[in-house]
């Protein structure tokens, strides 16, 4: 089984990284981007057995900061 688990910053938390690629973006010209939210996309190959509750236990205990992050499953 693969899974696919996006990580994104919660609504309302600042995002550095974002508003940097914003900026530079319109330094480059793209001035029609009002706003950038940065994340990640972590791709996982599991060995047989292994289920959804196996993957939320990870995201809750590595792979993402609940306090500021939020995340989504996708099973491939």
């Amino acid at each position: 089984m693969k899974a696919r688990v996006h990580v994104m910053l919660k609504n309302g938390v600042l995002d550095p990284q974002g508003e940097a690629v914003r900026h530079a973006l319109g330094a480059m010209g793209f001035d029609k981007v009002e706003g950038v939210r940065q994340g990640k996309v972590i791709d996982l190959d599991l060995a047989d057995g292994a289920t959804e509750a196996d993957v939320v236990e990870m995201c809750e205990k590595l792979l993402a900061n609940t306090v500021i992050e939020r995340y989504e499953i996708e099973l491939v």
